[in-house]
């Protein structure tokens, strides 16, 4: 029931602002659509009104859904690039680089949870082989900072498995899990904070795969 005057806040038009806050309120909006209804579900409309926009104001900053969903993913691997890139500039041990790659990509996820889900869970088929070839081409210019870490404790001897590839995608897949099962389970009563579990994980799957 609603009270005379009042008005649903997603009916309510905004008014017209700078183009690159709309653009970041789009995007936004988009996370959580896509997140909430699936990509396949959601639409321009949708993601229209949970701005409080019209459809064809939408259409000025996109010309379609896919073009959102290719610069939220743009914008978050050029997040994770920085992130990778800095920390190869500072950390020379490849161990301490490696943990605080795979830390900061676990904190990433944790803090910007839409964004990782579309980035790391985008259904099959929601792009095209040009766009889904462009994205793949960011992710690993994001995963060569930290292969090379990888590789140079390999290369120090103090790796228990030869296969450096092996080695890294289960580094990867063992951070990645904890991540989604965090993101999708938030009503599982988990005994530690992300934190502890965070440190956990790394702490795990370093004793597993180093060499004592």
């Amino acid at each position: 029931m609603t009270f005379a005057g009042e008005k649903s806040l997603k009916s309510a038009r905004k008014a017209k602002g700078a183009g690159h806050l709309r653009r970041g309120e789009i995007l936004h909006a988009a996370e959580r659509i896509f997140v909430r209804e699936g990509y396949h579900g959601a639409t321009i409309r949708k993601i229209a009104d949970e701005v409080g926009v019209s459809s064809t104001a939408l259409y000025m900053h996109f010309s379609d859904k896919s073009e959102i969903l290719i610069e939220i993913c743009e914008q978050a691997f050029a997040q994770l690039i920085a992130q990778n890139d800095a920390i190869a500039a500072k950390t020379r041990d490849p161990l301490d680089r490696v943990r605080e790659m795979l830390d900061a990509y676990m904190q990433f996820g944790l803090d910007n949870p839409n964004a990782y889900q579309l980035v790391f869970a985008t259904p099959p088929g929601a792009l095209s082989e040009e766009k889904v070839a462009a994205m793949y081409a960011l992710g690993k210019r994001c995963y060569e900072p930290f292969r090379e870490a990888v590789e140079a404790i390999g290369a120090a001897g103090r790796l228990r498995c030869a296969d450096v590839d092996l080695v890294g995608e289960t580094l990867w897949a063992g951070t990645h899990g904890l991540v989604s099962l965090l993101l999708t389970q938030p009503r599982f009563d988990w005994t530690a904070t992300p934190q502890k579990m965070k440190a956990q994980m790394l702490d795990s799957l370093f004793n597993g795969l180093l060499a004592g």
